[in-house]
């Protein structure tokens, strides 16, 4: 049963630099979540070799406009495009984030991703490399500096003679900008173009993390897009950006050089009819007009700025090692139950944060009026119970903890009923993919449910088997976050 929105995330490994995070060189694997080394990684093929895949690799870079967490929830415009490609495709979408240019552009070359979703300026030494889709989008590159501290206090005739304004005035300053970057060409060509010296750092940080250190005043200058620059500014107003360094030029993604053809065909297609329509206007304006977003990047919950997933983050990370569960397979499960929301309460009773039924909840020392930090610790002793069910029934850990999600969701009668399904018709009982859940979406039709070992009868599985998918994917989000947080 194919999911389009299923995504498996990869966190490539990075540097850290402020905001962007690491994680380890391990790719997990879609289906069956073992781990898989860098060397097995599927090799990135055409179109036709992609849909037998089943999944399109796709890499972008992991800040406040392209990919982050807000909420619990993954957002950002490269996620959200491509996510809308993979649908167009029929096929499963996998992610890679990686904030290195230079590793980006190796990974596409060596078949690790079929594909850079970046804001990638199109320009002749880059056409030697890759080829580009059409446009995505259009921008010109700007100046980021910093205003004076009295500025609101000041004339503007007596900001623009403070601030550079002429790029003559640029000889022998020094201006940062991100490796192998589009900005650096620029200003290597600017430098040519003025006869005078810029000197031009380049260093391993992208651009929003060059502007945080401009707003910070740790540097004087960087260059950036115009629209990733004006995003920024709604969090640092201090910054200007009114010296324009280039003309007009065109985004676009990328693939691969040769071997791609059809892919890129494909992409065209999509980008063609994508960009007229409302959908793609409602989303850049979501991302690169929005004057929320300076409220999404102070808040709490944005990933990037404050490494919270929600406000229940200490409980979870308090009690989830009694169960030796990652503190963020328990706050994606708590998103799937209740939204963070401990008032939560089901049509059928279920009531809290960790939406325990009335009779769970009683089993476990609690009622409707206990307190979240309550719920959660009651919801921990139900996946401890259940752990304990299926100890002996699935060896695997990680296959362990499908059928644990799958009964918290359902209830364990129905999984086991599943199970022995499974091994009636001669699959295995101790795998999920393809196996027990396959028998728990039947269990919907009579001819299973009134199977004799069945114990537990009718159940609509689609909602349990959704359910597994749903948090282990949003769990490969979360894990986007370093454990020490």
């Amino acid at each position: 049963m194919m999911h389009p929105h299923r995504i498996k995330i990869i966190f490539w490994k990075g540097r850290i630099y402020f905001f962007v995070f690491i994680l380890a060189l391990f790719i997990f694997s879609c289906d069956s979540r073992e781990v898989r080394l860098v060397d097995d990684t599927p090799i990135s093929r055409d179109l036709e070799q992609i849909r037998e895949r089943g999944r399109l690799i796709a890499l972008t870079d992991y800040n406040s406009i392209s990919y982050f967490i807000y909420r619990g929830e993954p957002m950002g415009f490269q996620f959200e495009m491509l996510q809308d490609f993979a649908d167009y495709l029929q096929i499963e979408l996998e992610l890679i984030t990686e904030n290195d240019l230079i590793r980006s552009f190796e990974m596409l070359n060596d078949g690790r991703t079929d594909l850079l979703a970046l804001n990638l300026t199109i320009n002749n030494e880059r056409k030697e490399r890759v080829q580009f889709t059409h446009p995505i989008g259009q921008t010109r590159q700007v100046l980021v500096q910093k205003r004076p501290d009295n500025w609101r206090e000041m004339k503007m005739d007596d900001i623009n003679r403070v601030l550079v304004r002429n790029l003559l005035d640029l000889a022998d300053r020094t201006v940062y900008v991100q490796s192998e970057s589009s900005y650096a060409q620029r200003m290597k060509n600017l430098q040519s173009e003025i006869g005078d010296t810029i000197h031009i750092v380049e260093v391993p940080m992208e651009a929003e993390e060059l502007i945080s250190l401009v707003a910070s005043g740790e540097i004087n200058f960087t260059v950036a897009d115009e629209n990733i620059a004006m995003v920024n500014r709604t969090y640092y107003p201090d910054l200007d950006l009114d010296t324009p360094v280039s003309f007009e030029q065109n985004l676009a993604w990328a693939v691969r050089k040769s071997g791609s053809d059809r892919l890129l065909e494909e992409l065209n297609k999509w980008i063609g009819g994508f960009k007229k329509t409302e959908r793609y206007a409602l989303l850049y304006a979501k991302y690169f007009k929005n004057s929320r977003s300076k409220h999404i990047v102070r808040s709490d919950y944005f990933s990037l700025g404050s490494g919270n997933i929600s406000r229940w983050d200490e409980y979870f990370k308090q009690y989830s090692d009694s169960i030796g569960w990652d503190w963020r397979l328990l706050a994606s499960l708590v998103l799937q139950e209740s939204r963070f929301n401990p008032d939560a309460e089901s049509w059928a009773g279920a009531y809290g944060l960790m939406q325990l039924m009335p009779s769970t909840g009683t089993q476990f020392g609690i009622d409707i009026y206990s307190s979240p930090e309550n719920n959660i610790r009651a919801g921990i002793k139900y996946i401890q119970w259940l752990q304990e069910l299926f100890e002996d029934k699935v060896s695997d850990e990680d296959e362990r903890i499908k059928f644990i999600l799958a009964s918290y969701n359902v209830g364990p009668g129905h999984v086991l009923d599943a199970r022995q399904l499974a091994r009636k018709h001669g699959r295995d009982p101790e795998v999920w993919d393809n196996n027990v859940a396959y028998y728990l979406l039947r269990k919907s039709d009579p001819e299973f449910y009134h199977d004799p070992v069945v114990e537990h009868g009718f159940c609509r599985g689609e909602e349990p088997f959704n359910y597994v998918i749903e948090v282990l994917d949003r769990y490969e989000h979360y894990k986007n976050f370093p454990e020490d947080q």
